[in-house]
């Protein structure tokens, strides 16, 4: 077993421990210690409970104690300025659960891909199963029709929160028992559109192919967020992300910066730098701490090119501010 170094700040708890714990065996001790802090995973009874509940089946990330399920819009057939776009570029909604780190609750976060006439029943669907609005809005120019994103939160048991999701989305097409299966334009794969190796060694991240896409979703490990006792991580929707579609010298790139407020005008300047759109900045969350704000972004061009304009937004994010503005600190 590996040998984990405790920190300052853990060996402090521990000491405050030891008034109950001087009889616990020195390796349970240790694990106790090295524990604290971290989000309880969830039980394999309580993904069976999510998947029941959705009639579909999800995927957990250990290290983030979070279990995701996707839910495309397989229904849809997207165009952007009349070009046909594969749903994977960015059509794709999920919803993600995770416990707080006390363990006594957990959190529901959805991202729901929406036609306009969709988003106010979604909105009283969600109400009245208790669960609650964190944002409404676009990611994108150009696409016919035209799409919003709704992000739907909620606390409680995951059992409780799976039934409340399900209730939500049953009469919708995000439903899974209400999607068609996905349709295939092409035999290619994001694997030969694309020069991944280089679009890698730009980017300094691997991606994953998704169908015809490929796309890099990288989280912000330089921070800790907390939203509702919740640690929010890569997988539960504090991420930034860039999807390619089409080809190597004419490509689409969308995606999304995750950035602290005093960010925001630093991404926003680079991006415009390297030729890509501002296509929306808000919030996807409510109650996080360090309030965390999200940029959406547009390009078209040659893949490698595009990447640059991605990698020059990672760039600025966790560099300390270098001026001050009204008298902050920015």
């Amino acid at each position: 077993m590996e040998t984990k170094n405790l920190t300052r700040r853990q060996a402090l708890q521990g000491v405050a421990l030891l008034g109950t714990t001087l009889l616990l065996p020195t390796p349970e001790l240790q694990a106790n210690l090295l524990s604290s802090g971290k989000t309880p995973p969830l039980t394999a009874g309580e993904m069976a409970a999510i998947d029941s509940a959705l009639g579909k089946k999800g995927s957990y990330k250990e290290s983030e104690a979070v279990y995701t399920t996707p839910l495309p819009r397989n229904d849809l057939k997207m165009k952007m300025k009349g070009e046909p776009i594969p749903i994977p570029f960015g059509f794709g909604g999920w919803v993600s659960f995770k416990k707080t780190e006390n363990g006594k609750s957990a959190m529901v976060m959805s991202d729901t891909v929406l036609l306009q006439e969709e988003v106010n029943p979604m909105i009283s669907a969600a109400q009245a199963n208790g669960l609650e609005i964190a944002a409404i809005h676009n990611h994108f120019f150009y696409e016919e029709p035209r799409i919003f994103f709704m992000h739907i939160h909620g606390m409680g048991t995951v059992a409780e929160l799976a039934q409340k999701y399900s209730a939500t989305i049953r009469d919708s097409k995000l439903f899974p028992a209400n999607q068609a299966a996905p349709s295939s334009s092409s035999n290619n794969t994001g694997k030969e559109n694309f020069d991944i190796p280089a679009l890698d060694a730009i980017v300094k991240y691997s991606g994953v192919v998704n169908g015809p896409t490929y796309k890099y979703t990288i989280g912000r490990s330089d921070l800790k967020v907390m939203a509702m006792g919740v640690e929010m991580t890569t997988n539960i929707g504090l991420n930034s992300w860039a999807s390619f579609a089409g080809k190597q010298d004419d490509a689409h790139i969308a995606g999304d910066i995750a950035m602290l407020q005093s960010e925001v005008n630093s991404v926003i300047k680079t991006l415009r730098q390297h030729n890509l759109e501002i296509v929306a900045v808000h919030n996807h969350m409510l109650g996080d701490d360090p309030h965390m704000i999200f940029l959406h972004y547009y390009g078209r061009g040659n893949a490698a090119t595009l990447a640059q304009g991605f990698r020059s937004a990672l760039n600025i994010l966790g560099k300390k501010p270098e001026k001050e503005m009204g008298g902050m600190k920015m």
